[in-house]
């Protein structure tokens, strides 16, 4: 076997292997990280040899199912008590159905065919406590078979430079991560009743890995399958997509309509526990995805959109469906007041996902105005028109990626108009940068960096847990439009816990740097903030660039770029 030493930016994908390819993949043997005090830093190790092998990653005795086979053990030491977390990482077929590393996974051991590199991520966290310094650490390999003695077979060494900053906890974050969240996806994949104690428990694990990142906002479904499924019924292979309401409805025996709203007050309290509910978005009420010709279409008579609201008739017992404006009107009006009651109001964003319609969305922005005229308006924006002409009303704006760069001037010049925040989101497009299997790891570092560089609020992503039916083995679905990785940014876990993935910890690591940016303007080093953006940034006039500019002449895809943040500190 051999041993060695890469970047945690290091991405593997297993197709066509030479042995040279893994020889040099493994020829360092010694790595210098920095980072801040209470932050994180890490690296990764390689591990390959010729002929198949086990590798382990604790120390419980383990024998091979199938018989004699090497046993590695890696094991990872430092010279002072700053906490270290090792984990294998596992491979995910991307849309070229190449294995691609992404996984973080949970389990201690895992079978490595021979020629094939296997990555083990080794994170080390430091506190605010810890004396800026360098701390040395080494990343041993011992082997053995069956009831052999362990040989060290190979031990490689790694310094932690500490830098003075002390990092800000996620929860004082000034950067802005919005990633909506899946709750019925979620409910589906641990097969547990939606809503339940069980259903809420596995919510907060999710919740925690997002309050993680410093997410700020919480999403809301009031009303039945908003998206329409993401449009499944028209895929070859459709997976489960849809979203369903987190507001129960009943028709009483006098006609009159009673809403319980137990679920998004205990959802909003969670999420309040976790710093995310600067903005609590209400998706479902606005720009309702519609397939008419596959009857997804409005039921509500009348109704410029689509909205569907599912209740229960307590006369017949039967579940019927809204179909009155005046009734529909009604239940917006009912959460109008509830938020006002619960005094969430100034948080509620009524948020609309890409409408294609302008004049359209107008008409369906005034009517809930007219309902509920103290809702606040959220809107993705996929079209540049709607910024051009400017939809009356809304509070914040989420142009995609070629509207926040192509029309960038516009936004700097009516950002004084907007009441609230401006931030960007990319999705199944651009295709660089990006969050996808298939994009350069740096990329995902990039993200943050360029709120910086445009000077917007934040970003969003639309999934988080938006899985297809079968996310361990198959992650890609309909490859065509969504790239491998464009439906979420971690894994179902087999113990009600997300398994986090590479591309989360490449962001997480992008949206520290923008912490330790605004740490260096408040130190009146804005100077050298520019110079460093600068370095990663090669366009001049974001308004110039287009979908056929090569992402070379971009962004620096040379991590020394990046770095600089943290060693010229």
């Amino acid at each position: 076997m051999h041993l060695g030493l890469q970047s945690m930016f290091f991405k593997y994908v297993w197709s066509y292997p030479s042995w040279q390819q893994h020889a040099q993949a493994t020829s360092t043997k010694q790595f210098d990280l920095t980072c801040c005090r209470r932050d994180t830093t890490a690296l990764q190790a390689v591990v390959c040899s010729d002929d198949p092998f086990v590798l382990t990653v604790n120390n419980d005795p383990f024998f091979w199912k199938a018989g004699s086979v090497p046993i590695g053990r890696i094991e990872v030491a430092l010279d002072e008590a700053i906490p270290v977390q090792v984990q294998l990482v596992g491979l995910i077929p991307d849309d070229h159905d190449d294995p691609t590393s992404d996984i973080l996974l949970d389990q201690t051991h895992i079978y490595v065919e021979g020629k094939k590199l296997q990555q083990v991520w080794i994170e080390c966290t430091t506190t605010e406590d810890v004396p800026p310094g360098i701390y040395h650490g080494s990343v041993r390999l011992y082997t053995h078979s069956l009831f052999e003695d362990e040989q060290l077979q190979e031990e490689c060494r790694f310094t932690i430079t500490v830098k003075e900053p002390v990092m800000p906890r996620p929860a004082e974050y000034r950067f802005f991560l919005n990633i909506w969240q899946h709750h019925s996806n979620i409910a589906r994949k641990y097969q547990v009743a939606l809503w339940s104690d069980e259903h809420f428990s596995i919510l907060e694990q999710y919740m925690s890995s997002l309050a993680a990142l410093g997410q700020k906002a919480a999403t809301l479904i009031v009303s039945e399958i908003p998206w329409s499924g993401q449009r499944s019924f028209y895929d070859r292979e459709p997976s489960d997509l849809f979203e369903y309401n987190m507001v129960g409805i009943t028709k009483a025996p006098d006609g009159h309509f009673v809403y319980d709203f137990a679920t998004i007050d205990r959802y909003v309290a969670l999420a309040e526990t976790y710093g995310m509910t600067q903005e609590i978005e209400v998706l479902g009420l606005i720009n309702i995805w519609q397939a008419p010709e596959a009857g997804y279409g409005s039921i509500v008579a009348g109704d410029p959109d689509a909205i569907r609201l599912r209740y229960y008739d307590a006369t017949t017992r039967a579940y019927k469906f809204i179909r009155e404006g005046a009734e529909l009107d009604a239940y917006i009006h009912a959460l109008e007041a509830h938020f006002i009651e619960k005094g969430w109001i100034e948080h509620i964003r009524i948020t609309a996902d890409e409408p294609e319609n302008f004049a359209l969305f107008q008409q369906q922005w005034e009517h809930i105005q007219q309902v509920a005229p103290s809702l606040k308006l959220k809107v993705a924006i996929n079209h540049a028109e709607f910024i051009e002409r400017g939809v009356t009303g809304i509070y914040d704006a989420v142009p995609n990626f070629a509207c926040a760069t192509q029309q960038h001037q516009k936004l700097m010049a009516s950002r004084s108009q907007l009441p609230g925040k401006l931030f960007y989101y990319v999705c199944c497009s651009p295709r660089y940068p990006n969050t996808l299997i298939a994009s350069p790891s740096l990329e995902c570092r990039l993200l943050p960096w360029l709120v910086e560089r445009l000077q917007l609020d934040g970003f969003l992503r639309w999934a988080y847990t938006a899985w297809p039916d079968q996310p361990l083995t198959k992650i890609s679905y309909r490859p065509t439009i969504w790239p491998a990785g464009d439906m979420c940014f971690v894994y179902p876990g087999a113990r009600g816990k997300p398994l986090l993935s590479l591309r989360y910890k490449w962001l997480e690591r992008g949206i520290k740097d923008y912490e330790l940016m605004q740490i260096a303007k408040q130190a009146d080093r804005t100077g050298w903030v520019e110079q460093l953006l600068d370095g990663v940034f090669l366009f001049q006039d974001a308004s110039t660039i287009r979908s056929d500019t090569p992402a070379e002449k971009l962004f620096s895809y040379q991590l020394e770029d990046y770095e600089r943040l943290l060693l010229e500190w």
